[in-house]
């Protein structure tokens, strides 16, 4: 039975490599890093992001952080390449989240650490 759980996987990730979410994700990544600048802030971007959800999770996140992760995604939107790949990234990682809860309600999976 593993085997054609695995099988139909890789079947799922061929067709999320064909998508239209993950072709306009991947123009839009490349157009954003061509740009070391822009690669730069995205990379800052994600890092803080990811410690600010640590933060949250583990206590109080600091609030010039917070401040500092605001400012900066204000700046990655002035800048079209940026704010292309920002919105493609959430439009992929949405897809992704609805096929893991549609996967994750197939077994009964408690989803509730994932709500906010």
């Amino acid at each position: 039975m593993n085997d054609i759980i695995f099988k139909k996987t890789d079947e799922l990730a061929a067709l999320l490599r064909e998508s239209g979410e993950y072709a306009e994700f991947a123009a839009a990544r490349d157009a954003a890093f061509s740009n070391e600048t822009t690669r730069v802030l995205l990379k800052d971007y994600r890092a803080l992001q990811t410690r600010l959800q640590a933060a949250a999770v583990y206590g109080a996140p600091n609030e010039a952080e917070l401040e500092r992760l605001q400012r900066l995604g204000e700046l990655l939107q002035l800048d079209p390449a940026a704010s292309r790949y920002l919105f493609a990234q959430f439009r992929l990682n949405a897809l992704l989240a609805d096929i893991y809860k549609a996967l994750a309600g197939a077994v009964d999976s408690d989803l509730s650490m994932l709500e906010d």
